[in-house]
């Protein structure tokens, strides 16, 4: 078949979340409409080595396999790097792509690093404006100094699908979870816990309609915290679209648009937040979220009637003018 647009689905990574962007690697892969798109298969395996289209090893060390799946991206025509978590989410893949000189789905490479760190997309949220839950950095230096003065919530500051995230509710508590969350990152974020209802805003750069967002979802679990456990045990339920006022609404898409442009994002992200009486409370940024069809963005942007397969589409081709931009701006 000709004619069709080669796009490099990439999976895998180095990270705590391989086995989560295997699945969104693979989902992709199937819904990409065969009749517009030739799906490349790009694996980055958890020692760094690289697979190619049907898993044949791309080298015997991280260099060589780099090397040759440049060669395939260079015989691309898009890249969906769907990665998430450290060396991948983090601008690292879309720095790749930018020195590759391939069009890629998803935010550029500094808004990847700063949505990557908690810490830094607190202080960029609360820069335009955007209340954040109240926190502190922790690094293991200063562990002796870390009292427990109330309940609070440790989470690496970039580590992704809520690995490493503990609710800590008593002082006997405190420092297991800070060290668990340090084997995952050199800093940790402690924040306070948040009393609001958990809804998440996608936001997508569309090509037929421009910047949106999708309907909101809210997270519906009976009791502690959405924490990695609960979001992949099943027991975790959603309500599509979140029932809210309209001043909530408009409150909650304003707050996620301006985050999503003060770090720079494009492309797609889900921006979580806490529905607090005092407004919208931002929790985290995700650039690259789960992707398959059962996840929360496709599901979000489903409900509304665009189907996983066309969003996809949509991503791709948003992410095709955008390279044009940009190729346009360095000439």
């Amino acid at each position: 078949m000709s004619g069709r647009l080669r796009v490099a689905v990439i999976g895998g990574g180095q990270n705590s979340e391989h086995d989560v962007s295997l699945a969104s690697a693979a989902s992709v892969r199937a819904a990409l409409d065969p009749g517009r798109y030739e799906a490349v298969a790009l694996t980055i395996l958890r020692d760094g080595r690289w697979l190619g289209p049907d898993d044949q090893s791309l080298g015997t060390s991280e260099a060589e396999g780099l090397a040759a799946a440049l060669r395939v991206l260079a015989g691309c025509d898009v890249v969906m790097p769907l990665l998430h978590g450290p060396r991948g989410e983090d601008g690292s893949l879309a720095a790749l792509c930018e020195l590759a000189g391939v069009p890629y789905v998803g935010a550029p490479v500094r808004a990847g690093a700063l949505a990557m760190d908690k810490w830094a997309t607190k202080l960029v949220a609360e820069a335009v404006g955007v209340r954040t839950v109240p926190g502190e950095l922790v690094t293991e230096t200063d562990l002796p100094t870390v009292v427990f003065e109330r309940p609070v919530v440790v989470k690496p500051i970039a580590a992704g699908s809520s690995f490493g995230v503990r609710l800590v509710e008593t002082a006997d508590e405190l420092e297991p979870a800070l060290r668990t969350a340090l084997e995952l990152d050199e800093r940790v974020l402690i924040e306070h816990t948040a009393a609001g209802r958990e809804i998440d805003v996608a936001v997508l750069d569309d090509p037929e309609h421009g910047r949106r967002v999708g309907p909101p979802l809210e997270i519906l679990i009976d009791d502690g915290l959405f924490d990695n456990t609960t979001k992949y045990d099943g027991n975790a339920a959603f309500a599509i679209p979140a029932q809210l006022t309209e001043a909530e609404s408009k409150a909650l898409t304003d707050s996620a648009l301006r985050v999503y442009e003060a770090l720079g994002c494009r492309g797609i992200a889900r921006v979580d937040f806490f529905l607090t009486p005092d407004g919208p409370v931002l929790n985290e940024v995700n650039t690259m979220p789960g992707m398959t069809a059962e996840s929360q963005v496709p599901k979000m942007f489903a409900a509304e009637g665009l189907t996983y397969p066309h969003l996809l589409d949509r991503l791709i081709r948003s992410a095709l003018l955008a390279g044009d931009v940009q190729a346009q701006g360095v000439r």
